[in-house]
C-alpha cells in the first residue's frame, strides 16, 4: 500500500517520516468585575500538528516541478485525508505549509527533500 493524499499517490516513500503532534485544547480568560482573579472558559479541542518529511524523485526538472505543483494544489484550505503505507488514516487535515529544500541530482534524475505541516482539525 502506498502513502496517499485523498487517494492520490503523490509521494515517494523513501525516507518518508510522519511525526504526530499532541492534540491541543484552548481556553479564554476574562476578567470579571467583582471576581478576584480571572474566569477561565475551556473552549475545547483545537486539533494537532502533523509533519510529513520525505523526498520527491523524478527523471527531469519538468517532472519534479509537476510533482511539486501537484502537492501544492492541496494547499487550498480544504480538509484532506492522508493514508500511510501502514494503513494509518488521518482525516480532516488542512495543509498549512509545504516546503521544498535540498535539490540534488541522482542516478535517476532529480531529488528534492520536502516537509509538509498539516493541522488535523477536530
Amino acid at each position: 500500500m502506498k502513502v496517499t493524499l485523498d487517494g492520490h499517490n503523490l509521494f515517494d516513500e523513501q525516507r518518508l517520516e510522519i511525526e504526530l503532534g499532541s492534540f491541543n485544547r484552548d481556553s479564554v480568560e476574562r476578567a470579571v468585575a467583582g471576581l478576584d482573579g480571572v474566569l477561565n472558559v475551556d473552549v475545547g479541542g483545537r486539533g494537532r500538528k502533523i509533519k510529513q518529511k520525505g523526498s520527491l524523485r523524478a527523471n527531469s526538472r519538468t517532472q519534479i516541478n509537476n510533482k511539486i505543483n501537484a502537492v501544492s494544489s492541496y494547499m487550498d484550505g480544504n480538509t484532506h485525508t492522508l493514508i500511510t503505507s501502514e494503513g494509518d488514516n488521518f482525516d480532516n487535515l488542512r495543509i498549512d505549509s509545504f516546503k521544498v529544500s535540498k535539490e540534488r541530482a541522482s542516478s535517476s534524475g532529480i531529488v528534492v527533500d520536502y516537509e509538509i505541516v498539516y493541522t488535523q482539525l477536530v
